[in-house]
């Protein structure tokens, strides 16, 4: 796996979404490198780093975490996961607690198998890309990460990290979610938790990310205004500020439950 670092201190680590890399997170590694030792991965089949070998399940990409983690000495972190990144995130807590200081779960959701509609859009996108060519299906899919109002260079953006999606790697993450329903397991989450969501998220929405507050035990939700699906990279100072905020008061209580 490939990363990129930024920053000392208390280690942060940033999992992207399913149609992300590392530079998703360019505003986070200037942003938090102040206190924190920032560390972004591409994603197994996303920018540089290879894919995982055969069809892997959700354990593999935690193990591909944990493995991060081990291999740039960064137990234990906070680990915040985007989208497909959060549901990754989660696993991870679920499976070794021990590993996390706390987890920020941003625009997530508990999976794409909740729902029989949630399955099958994933499958739909993965023929969508198939049929259409990265370029073409980022053009269509992309502007739909932004509010409504996202400034045109963030638009941009988001739609020039899609494009660079690759087949591989996105199938593997699209059939990973689309088997996944943490509804039941959340409750078991140990870890502080931060919850964070755009008030003009169409992809997995507000609703989804307040179910995710209410099941994780004492888990906080901060809602970012006029910020859509993709709110690191629109409103990353407001993000920023929520993220640093919560890590500082689990840093300074010893990274110890709520």
């Amino acid at each position: 796996m490939d990363v990129v670092e930024a920053g000392s201190g208390t280690p942060l680590v940033l999992l992207h979404g399913i149609g992300g890399a590392a530079e998703a997170f360019d505003a986070q590694l200037a942003g938090l490198a102040d206190r924190h030792r920032v560390i972004a991965w591409d994603a197994p089949g996303y920018g540089r780093s290879a894919d995982l070998p055969g069809e892997p399940d959700l354990d593999a990409y935690a193990d591909a975490v944990i493995a991060v983690l081990d291999g740039v000495d960064a137990e234990p972190a906070h680990l915040l996961g985007v989208s497909w990144g959060g549901v990754i995130a989660t696993r991870v807590a679920l499976r070794a607690p021990e590993l996390l200081r706390s987890l920020v779960l941003a625009d997530s959701s508990r999976g794409s198998g909740r729902t029989t509609e949630g399955r099958a859009a994933m499958g739909a996108r993965v023929e969508e890309l198939r049929s259409r060519g990265a370029g073409a299906f980022a053009a269509v899919r992309a502007p739909r990460l932004t509010a409504s109002g996202a400034e045109q260079p963030v638009v941009e953006r988001v739609t020039a990290l899609m494009s660079r999606v690759r087949l591989p790697g996105y199938r593997n993450a699209a059939r990973v979610m689309a088997a996944t329903d943490h509804s039941a397991r959340l409750p078991l989450v140990v870890t502080p938790t931060l919850v964070v969501v755009g008030t003009e998220d169409q992809v997995t929405g507000v609703a989804e990310s307040r179910a995710l507050a209410e099941r994780i035990p004492g888990a906080r939700l901060v809602e970012i205004d006029d910020a859509g699906h993709a709110a690191n990279q629109e409103k990353p100072g407001e993000f920023n500020a929520a993220v640093r905020d919560f890590l500082a008061e689990v840093d300074a209580r010893g990274g110890v439950p709520c």
